[in-house]
């Protein structure tokens, strides 16, 4: 390669990277630690089955688990951990047992948050929960009011379990939303 081509492609190169560093300043971070009741039995319930499943037992789930298996939730969003902590919101969707062998449930929900500085906007989350990770990675897909076209990821855990059939999850979200929300690109 000539010089005067090996300068023509870093000057590209450094043209792409501004315009990826422009782009992303244009954005303004939300950082929100939400911890999600999911109570599958008894007084208080916030999942109930939709699907029973007509594929195989999974046999690494509960007894009678199916491949198919689908969830529907409305789950309480807390401020901590415990249930009694301050309500900022629910999670409603749905989470499908999504594998023949392994404990992997697909999620979809929206998180509805009705206190703090996000009140009246909701955050669209999607992704596969490999529930015997520590740690579980699902995508931000989207939003509305201020956390309108929202994009990044939730880190999920299961915080602890406070019976066999209320299991509390730790929401970090890490997002960005365009800094100028009423844009329109």
């Amino acid at each position: 390669m000539g010089s005067s081509s090996v300068a023509k492609r870093q000057l590209v190169l450094f043209a792409a990277a501004l315009v990826l560093a422009v782009a992303s300043a244009r954005r303004r971070p939300v950082h929100l630690r939400l911890y999600m009741h999911d109570i599958t039995g008894g007084p208080g319930q916030t999942a109930v089955p939709l699907v029973n499943g007509t594929g195989p037992l999974n046999p690494s789930m509960p007894a009678g688990s199916r491949f198919g298996d689908t969830t529907a939730i409305d789950d309480l969003l807390t401020e901590g951990p415990g249930v009694e902590s301050k309500p900022v919101g629910r999670a409603q969707g749905t989470y499908t047992l999504a594998s023949l062998r392994e404990p992997v449930l697909v999620v979809t929900m929206t998180v509805a948050l009705t206190a703090g500085p996000y009140n009246g906007s909701t955050l669209v989350v999607a992704g596969r929960d490999s529930v015997l990770d520590e740690t579980r990675e699902l995508a931000v897909v989207g939003g509305t009011g201020q956390l309108r076209r929202a994009s990044g990821h939730v880190l999920w855990r299961t915080a602890k379990l406070e019976s066999a059939v209320h299991w509390v999850l730790e929401l970090q979200v890490h997002a960005s939303v365009p800094a100028d929300r009423h844009s329109h690109n």
